[in-house]
């Protein structure tokens, strides 16, 4: 059952109701039905972001991880972080005032920088400890391009691993870029020589991500999700079966 009926969607966020079936459809095919987990979603704000913003592409990514997290969790908003050279912002997307709502948060923030991952990672890391969660984390990290320091963003990502978070990169972009190279390479770290479980997948969403159909777009998201689950309660990181 999910965290959020379908009701209570279609009088709070009624445009989000297709999202919804969908992600319902995805995460029933993936074994996930009554799964709950905490969901985020990082933006990438650096320059080369402009147009991916202008155009909607990271609102339209928002409003579906919104339509996912509403079946995984039941408080109706998901905790986004806009990162650059720096965190931007720590800010809130809800079922109830969710149109436009990454361009309002945009508007305030400043300078559109460089791409620190490492940083966001930290971001993500302290919300959710400081939440006091219990359930697992799906992090949903939209980026255009790869970090300014690798091997901070690999020290990161090895070191949670230890945690109950699931980072879910989603390229932005030309797929054959070589700026995501460095994903791939995150995509595929050993384990257990560089980290305890294999804490992360990759995709690309292409170069107009706002087209990729919301099945497929929910299928990338949670494909991975549950072999992460089985490792990490097998390693004790989740708790419970």
């Amino acid at each position: 059952m999910a965290a959020i009926s379908l009701s209570k969607v279609e009088e709070t966020a009624p445009a989000l109701v297709g999202a919804y079936r969908s992600a319902g459809i995805s995460l029933t095919k993936h074994g996930l039905d009554g799964l709950r987990a905490a969901v985020y979603l990082v933006v990438d704000y650096s320059g080369s972001m402009k147009p991916y913003h202008d155009d909607g592409s990271v609102q339209a990514l928002a409003d579906r991880v919104l339509g996912l997290s509403a079946h995984l969790d039941d408080d109706g908003r998901v905790p986004v972080v806009f990162f650059s050279t720096d965190v931007d912002a720590v800010a809130d997307i809800e079922l109830a005032a969710h149109q436009g709502r990454i361009g309002k948060i945009a508007a305030g923030l400043g300078h559109m920088g460089k791409t620190s991952y490492h940083l966001a990672m930290d971001a993500v890391i302290d919300h959710y400890l400081d939440s006091g969660a219990t359930e697992p984390a799906l992090v949903v990290f939209q980026t255009d391009g790869g970090p300014v320091s690798k091997p901070a963003a690999e020290r990161y990502l090895c070191k949670a691993a230890r945690l109950p978070l699931f980072w879910q990169f989603v390229g932005f972009g030309d797929p054959h870029s070589r700026q995501f190279d460095f994903l791939r390479k995150l995509d595929e770290l050993a384990v257990p020589g560089k980290r305890v479980v294999d804490n992360a997948g990759f995709f690309h969403a292409g170069s107009d991500p706002g087209k990729v159909p919301d099945g497929e777009l929910y299928d990338r998201l949670v494909a991975e999700f549950p072999r992460w689950l089985a490792a990490a309660r097998s390693a004790g990181i989740v708790r419970g079966g």
